[in-house]
């Protein structure tokens, strides 16, 4: 294929497993300005692609493999790829990034995706390599782990692989490179299905890079700013992911007995510095990353992967355990089986209190771990109760009620930020497009305690924040980046001096901002003509591609692709009502005290429909469509 921008391969691959057919699949230019790479990549094929009688676990399904234009040129933070599908968990469109080292392989073998369709009649694994595409029998591998799959498919080349989960379609099975994981709404489900066992990239190849000198330069200023920040050169370094548990914890948004609470009283033992100083072995990370927030723990002898936040937050304070040393061994168990840490330990956390309330008599009791390793392993051969609640929150509750506290959003378990005390990442939850998700949600729970401290009960500039952020992320995936690096966007003063006149000043005056921030989002492409200090993305991505970037071009792509994945959920059969939370996080206040300490969702989807330039039945505007160029998609008001 004809490629004039650098960063690209200038390929797309698709494979028909059911026909053994390969060929290219068209992807010009255009495309690539419109939707850069990555995850808004994915959704534009899968849009062109699915139709609404496309079943998820089904042949006609299409697992889209995506790289953006940083991936491979040696941008920091840059080893990023995603996935997506049709999910067989929410049964909308699926999005899931991962940190391992596939993409960066898949560069190397000369593609920018990867599309696969079809079915295998047997389990078999792919070989991408050199322009060659090779078919491997699986049977050996079928029902190994992850890592003894890796293993035994040899050190060369980067692979991406199922587990026991995903071979047994768990509904939130996920995708393993390395030991990072594409692991939300049950990507790894629809790859067992189609009996793909792994594929393996490998190659020589290398994306050009349109301006070397500046790319450098540019990458140099950027690790500097990402070292001086706080959040990016010394909590996430020092402490991971993990070191968001004591501040979450002092934000009452520690989501703790199935979010029945904000706070756990043990947190202390669950804690990123407890994990520091009992049982961290060295700092790691993905490729390409300057911060290396990952963690190397010991477990049963073997230097492993550690958890991370979210892995710690719902399986410990969400079932009451206190025991770090469980969670480091469930943390690799899940893992190695190839599930979805977020999903496995809020379904079980809803099971424990359905058996509490009499709902259904399981055996499972908050604060009891004793039986969990087995139970984890039950799930992903589908054994005994195993099997119910391999089907997620979701549909426990259909079985056995309990609706009111089945903490999901669109079928989606949410991360362990409980949102009554954070009511932005509530609304972001609600109107997810892959549902409970708190970084498409626009995670402003960085905003409300954990990197600035807005007020986090207000829902004044709430919503057209949320825009803005999700706009952003969106845009910064789809070129092939961490979300981690957007947070040095949040000046380092601002962060080491919390109390400060001028922080408590941004603080107070961000939420009556919002006429300038709905000025922003809806401004056209080429209003916003200028680089940002903070967001170095458009220069790395001019400095790489070629291609005119800017603050504009960036949030406005985002915009393209966060309105495109609503319009296929649309298609899907999504209507307003999916817009929503469990009525124990928008009915029950968490501080009687406090009527704050609910979410207002109702006047917050309202106001996010008008900030998206939505109709009230949260359809996007013909105008809006008009705007960021997606006419042909539109489908209607």
């Amino acid at each position: 294929m004809n490629c004039s921008y650098g960063g690209y391969m200038g390929r797309v691959l698709k494979i028909n497993l059911t026909e053994r057919k390969i060929e290219d699949y068209p992807w010009n230019d255009r495309d690539r300005e419109m939707y850069l790479g990555g995850k808004i990549m994915a959704a534009k094929i899968l849009y062109d692609n699915l139709g609404v009688e496309v079943e998820p676990l089904s042949p006609d399904n299409y697992l889209a493999i995506t790289t953006g234009p940083l991936t491979g040129s040696g941008a920091p933070m840059s080893s990023r790829f995603n996935i997506s599908t049709l999910s067989p968990l929410t049964g909308l469109i699926a999005s899931s990034n991962c940190g391992g080292s596939f993409g960066l392989a898949l560069k190397k073998a000369g593609y920018d995706g990867l599309i696969i369709t079809g079915k295998a009649a047997h389990p078999i694994w792919i070989e991408l390599s050199e322009g060659q595409v090779s078919f491997h029998e699986a049977d050996a591998l079928w029902g190994k782990t992850t890592d003894e799959t890796q293993e035994a498919l040899g050190k060369d080349g980067g692979k991406i692989v199922i587990g026991p989960a995903g071979e047994n379609l768990v509904k939130y099975a996920g995708i393993f490179s390395d030991e990072r994981t594409a692991g939300r709404a049950g990507v790894g489900a629809v790859m067992g299905f189609m009996n793909l066992k792994a594929i393996v990239a490998k190659g020589s190849k290398r994306p050009e890079v349109k301006q070397p000198e500046k790319a450098k330069k540019v990458f140099s200023e950027w690790i500097k700013l990402l070292k001086s920040n706080p959040l990016t050169g010394e909590q996430l370094p020092k402490l991971g992911t993990a070191g968001l548990v004591s501040s979450m914890n002092a934000h009452n948004i520690l989501a703790t007995r199935n979010y029945k609470y904000g706070r756990y009283e043990d947190f202390e033992l669950v804690s990123g510095e407890y994990l520091a100083e009992k049982h961290l072995v060295k700092n790691k990370g993905c490729m390409t990353c300057p911060i290396q927030c990952g963690r190397l723990v010991e477990v049963d002898g073997k230097r492993v992967k550690g958890p991370e936040l979210e892995t710690i937050g719902l399986l410990g304070p969400n079932i009451e355990n206190n025991n770090l040393e469980l969670i480091l061994k469930w943390n690799l168990l899940l893992d190695k089986l190839g599930m979805d840490t977020i999903s496995t330990g809020s379904t079980v956390a809803f099971a424990m209190e359905l058996n509490e309330k009499g709902l259904w008599d399981n055996g499972l009791e908050f604060g009891k771990t004793e039986n969990l390793s087995k139970l984890f392993e039950d799930i992903a051969y589908r054994r005994g109760i195993g099997d119910l609640l391999a089907e997620g929150t979701k549909a426990l509750a259909e079985k056995f009620g309990g609706e009111d506290f089945a903490i999901n959003s669109k079928g989606l378990e949410l991360a362990a930020y409980e949102p009554r005390s954070a009511v932005g990442q509530g609304l972001g939850y609600a109107v997810a497009n892959r549902g409970g998700c708190h970084l498409n949600a626009g995670y402003l729970a960085l905003f409300e305690g954990l990197g600035l401290n807005i007020d986090p009960y207000t829902t004044k500039s709430k919503a057209v924040l949320t825009v803005l952020s999700q706009n952003l992320m969106e845009a910064v995936s789809a070129g092939g980046n961490c979300l981690f690096s957007l947070y040095a966007m949040i000046p380092g003063t601002l962060v080491r001096k919390p109390y400060s006149i001028l922080t408590r000043a941004v603080n107070k005056s961000i939420p009556h901002l919002g006429g300038i921030l709905n000025m922003i989002n809806k401004s056209g492409e080429n209003a916003l003509p200028v680089h940002l200090s903070m967001i170095p993305h458009t220069k790395a991505l001019e400095a790489v591609t070629g291609m005119k970037m800017n603050f504009g071009k960036l949030k406005t792509i985002g915009e393209r692709g966060y309105n495109l994945e609503r319009m296929f959920n649309l298609r899907r059969g999504l209507t307003k009502k999916d817009d929503n939370l469990p009525k124990r996080l928008t009915h029950e206040l968490k501080d009687s005290e406090n009527l704050k300490s609910r979410v207002p969702l109702e006047s917050l989807v309202e106001d996010y429909y008008k900030a998206r330039g939505w109709s009230s039945k949260g359809v996007p505007h013909a105008k809006t469509l008009k705007r960021i160029k997606m006419q042909e998609v539109s489908p209607g008001d």
